[in-house]
């Protein structure tokens, strides 16, 4: 059982979780794609090549997140043989301000925040993050992103550094995400109690593979589930994650 009542705030991730990034990322990949003679590669592949370029970029000396979106969209370019034009190389960026939230984020955060505090973990850039905020509907009790820690889940930083702007103990606080590569095994590993988002429903999509058996303490098919959840106190024990 994992006991909400015992937890002062909540972290989360943001993209994937908060806001629909893979609806985000294909509404600006496949006007690239569409230049590929047909047939034009799926959504899927879209998604899974976007995975692997960032998640290989993540790995190396610290870039801004904006010049890892101009990375893999070269990269995808490359791989399944479109052209990016002049001007261009950065439309992963400016389609951000594009991304809607998932249906259910809005009310969930706004019903959550009477209960605990609310951080977001983010790898991304803070300007970009700001094309994010409005729409989530509630104000923030805190923010750390890639650019501040200077690296990228599931490194450790933003989950050393959580606690830190919070003011509080890790074992006050239950990290919320979708992404079990980025959030979910590093989370677990730094003592956090985890909630996985589980909205890809058993797509891998642009989230990278992990190892069977990975495992969070609760999982929930929505953030309206997770609100339900903290409104009735608690919640059954997570079945398997991967």
């Amino acid at each position: 059982m994992l006991n909400l009542t015992r937890f002062e705030a909540m972290t989360f991730d943001c993209y994937g979780t908060l806001i629909d990034w893979e609806r985000g990322l294909l509404d600006a990949l496949r006007p690239f794609a569409s230049r590929i003679t047909p047939p034009a590669p799926d959504d899927n592949t879209l998604l899974e090549c976007y995975a692997r370029y960032e998640a290989a970029l993540e790995r190396g000396p610290f870039i801004p997140y904006r010049l890892v979106m101009r990375g893999c969209l070269a990269g995808i370019a490359g791989e399944l043989g479109f052209r990016i034009e002049s001007g261009e190389e950065d439309a992963l960026a400016r389609s951000i301000r594009n991304w809607q939230a998932f249906a259910d984020t809005a009310d969930a955060l706004r019903r959550l925040k009477t209960r605990f505090r609310l951080c977001v973990c983010s790898n991304i850039d803070r300007d970009l993050f700001e094309a994010s905020r409005p729409i989530l509907g509630i104000p923030l009790d805190a923010l750390v992103t890639a650019e501040d820690v200077q690296s990228y889940k599931p490194a450790r930083a933003h989950f050393e550094r959580a606690p830190e702007v919070l003011g509080i103990p890790i074992s006050r606080i239950v990290h919320v995400a979708q992404s079990l590569y980025h959030d979910i095994a590093p989370a677990r590993e730094m003592g956090y109690a985890t909630v996985w988002v589980n909205r890809q429903r058993g797509r891998w999509g642009a989230t990278p593979r992990v190892e069977p058996g990975v495992r969070a303490d609760l999982e929930v098919e929505s953030l309206a589930a997770l609100a339900d959840a903290a409104a009735s106190g608690g919640s059954p024990q997570a079945g398997p994650v991967a």
